[in-house]
């Protein structure tokens, strides 16, 4: 896995405000369809791992792991996440291709 891409591309995507983070708002932007792919951390509860990743299927959102929620927050420069939707489909699409 590219680390360093992937957390810059998300970083970029952040400063064109194209994503959103935190559990809850995630939920809610799967349901409105907006939600292109979600990131989750490895390191999430059992609950919250089951509820974002049913949700995503429902939905038929794609979703990736990564490694744990610091670097997922340290992407964004905000403090550690565990979710993180991404709203556009061509930072979807690139970041996909980097986290497979």
């Amino acid at each position: 896995m590219k680390t360093n891409q992937w957390m810059s591309l998300l970083g970029l995507a952040n400063r064109a405000r194209k994503i959103i983070s935190g559990e809850e708002l995630s939920v809610k932007e799967i349901r409105n369809g907006k939600a292109k792919l979600v990131l989750l951390s490895a390191d999430a509860s059992a609950n919250t791992t089951k509820k974002i990743t049913d949700k995503c299927k429902s939905y038929e959102v794609p979703y990736k792991l990564v490694e744990d929620r610091h670097l997922l927050g340290q992407a964004i420069g905000k403090e550690a996440r565990v979710v993180v939707a991404v709203l556009d489909d061509g930072f979807a699409k690139k970041l996909m291709t980097l986290l497979d």
